[in-house]
């Protein structure tokens, strides 16, 4: 057992609270929360909340009780923790200044476009999600930046990151309909006109990450949702993990025989026609993304 929790010296809502962790496994400690009756808005990017009046619980079922100092340093050497920079991008303020952003020509009234955002916020914010949270949504639109300077000025990287704000939208694990239902909620929330539809297009393109080589926009999209993959081998692990997580109520060989499928299609896209599409994002992420892809794909299959 490595689940960790730390004494109650937190005070919130009237309330002390404590942290409670695994230093191995986002999987592990979502599958035991759940069996401890906590439920998943108490999951903070990685760790619960947990108020001290059930740490007796926790502790008789199999948590183990350190100080603060311990679980902070585990926590680190695990991998697992996510430092306060990629906490504070994500964090609500940020991103209603960055969606906020993307409405100077006024199209949107200003109380239309804060009922917009705090509704695709709160979307991203659902507490069953671990990996497709608000974390990925500052991920998909800082990569975006990177590839496109002109985010949220230019017309064309403006509806790509118009895009990157629906594109999981909708996230219920189901591969597919979570898409269609994302690009449904964009032309239902968006003005009524070709940019609503625009968007709703890339946002299906998510689905394959096969975009027409022309296709410029769609590119721009595909490229920034995927940055993930090309990160640090670090990185790339807590992403594993994170994905893991979302999908705890999947059993163990279900998942890998899932998961290495995934991973099978995304090599392909890479040996084929190219998982990255624009010229920045190959230079940037293409070599670490197929060395991440194949360590991963033998970790599950043992080739």
């Amino acid at each position: 057992m490595t689940v960790l929790v730390d004494p109650p010296l937190w005070p919130a809502h009237d309330r002390l609270w404590s942290h409670l962790v695994s230093d191995v496994s986002l999987h592990e400690l979502r599958t035991f929360a759940r069996a401890a009756d906590l439920p998943d808005r108490a999951f903070d990017v990685d760790h619960y909340d947990v108020p001290a009046e059930r740490i007796a619980d926790l502790v008789a079922a199999g948590a183990v009780p350190v100080d603060g100092g311990e679980l902070s340093r585990r926590l680190a050497a695990s991998g697992l923790r996510v430092p306060g920079h990629e906490r504070s991008r994500a964090k609500r303020p940020t991103l209603r200044q960055r969606w906020a952003g993307l409405w100077s020509d006024g199209a949107l009234g200003a109380e239309q476009v804060a009922a917009v955002g705090e509704d695709l916020i709160d979307r991203w914010a659902e507490p069953h999600r671990v990996y497709h949270s608000r974390l990925h949504l500052a991920d998909t639109l800082d990569a975006l930046e990177k590839l496109s300077p002109a985010a949220g000025t230019d017309g064309t990287a403006r509806v790509a990151a118009l895009a990157l704000w629906f594109h999981d939208a909708v996230h219920d694990g189901v591969a597919g309909d979570d898409e269609e239902r994302s690009a449904a909620l964009a032309r239902e929330l968006l003005p009524a006109g070709p940019q609503a539809a625009e968007v709703a297009r890339l946002v299906l393109l998510t689905a394959g990450h096969d975009p027409d080589p022309d296709d410029v926009t769609g590119c721009l999209v595909s490229d920034a949702d995927l940055a993930i993959l090309g990160g640090t081998p670090a990185r790339y692990a807590r992403y594993v993990a994170q994905v893991r997580a979302e999908y705890s109520h999947v059993g163990d060989d279900d998942f890998r025989a899932g998961r290495a499928a995934v991973l099978a299609q995304l090599l392909a896209l890479h040996a084929g026609p190219g998982l990255y599409r624009t010229p920045a994002a190959r230079e940037r992420w293409a070599d670490a993304a197929e060395r991440n892809l194949r360590r991963e794909l033998a970790s599950l299959t043992g080739r």
